[in-house]
């Protein structure tokens, strides 16, 4: 004897949902994002104001005021630099399997660009 069954309700009872994993990341990821999405300056203005205005004064005897956006634009300028000096001293410290950046790497950087 046999049952008669349908081959959609089969289907749809041997049919498990697969559920989607999501992949846990831990802090350090979830801040790299976070900072890779911002357009924020991560320097603080006034301690980089100090510096600006003290490195100029050591090399002049003039005393420089300067306006907002001239601070502004080089303070862009300073962490746009820093930011590529960092990512050429990772991309020499993964060449080698290293995931530590050390002044190797620095220096290697620093030998290329000259």
């Amino acid at each position: 004897m046999t049952v008669p069954t349908c081959k959609h309700s089969i289907r749809n009872t041997l049919k498990i949902k697969a559920t989607h994993r999501k992949r846990k990341q831990t802090a350090w990821h979830c801040e790299i994002k976070q900072y890779q999405k911002s357009t924020d300056l991560l320097i603080c203005k006034l301690p980089f104001q100090r510096t600006v205005c003290k490195i100029v004064s050591d090399f002049t005897q003039i005393t420089i005021q300067w306006q907002f956006s001239g601070l502004l634009a080089l303070e862009e300028t300073a962490e746009a630099d820093l930011v590529a000096i960092l990512e050429k001293a990772n991309r020499a410290a993964i060449h080698p399997g290293r995931v530590t950046i050390k002044p190797v790497d620095f220096n290697l950087v620093r030998e290329f660009e000259k």
